[in-house]
């Protein structure tokens, strides 16, 4: 890759972090910095696809029964409840569409 195209995607991945630490809307946000939503949602796109998925920390409360499931606490704050028992697939599925672009 380019040095070109390595500085491009790092100011895409700035635009878009500062974006998701904004409470403006996107049509706004892309005003203010004189970008084109169609190249906002583009780059936002391609640059989920390609990111890896990436693991924390973990930490365990004995004061819960195993029994209980797991919490998963996204660094957006979100959090996903999954019950002791539930299969991979649906555990898969539900975290693919927590990464989907909004």
């Amino acid at each position: 890759m380019s040095k070109t195209q390595q500085e491009r995607r790092e100011f895409w991945r700035q635009l878009l972090a500062q974006q998701e630490q904004n409470s403006v809307t996107v049509r706004a946000f892309c005003q203010q910095h004189q970008v084109s939503e169609y190249s906002f949602y583009q780059w936002r796109k391609r640059l989920a696809e390609q990111l890896p998925v990436k693991f924390a920390l973990v930490e365990t409360n004995r004061s819960v029964p195993a029994a209980a499931g797991v919490e998963v606490i996204l660094t957006t704050g979100e959090r996903v409840r999954i019950a002791s028992g539930v299969d991979a697939a649906t555990v898969r599925l539900a975290l693919s569409v927590l990464r989907e672009p909004r």
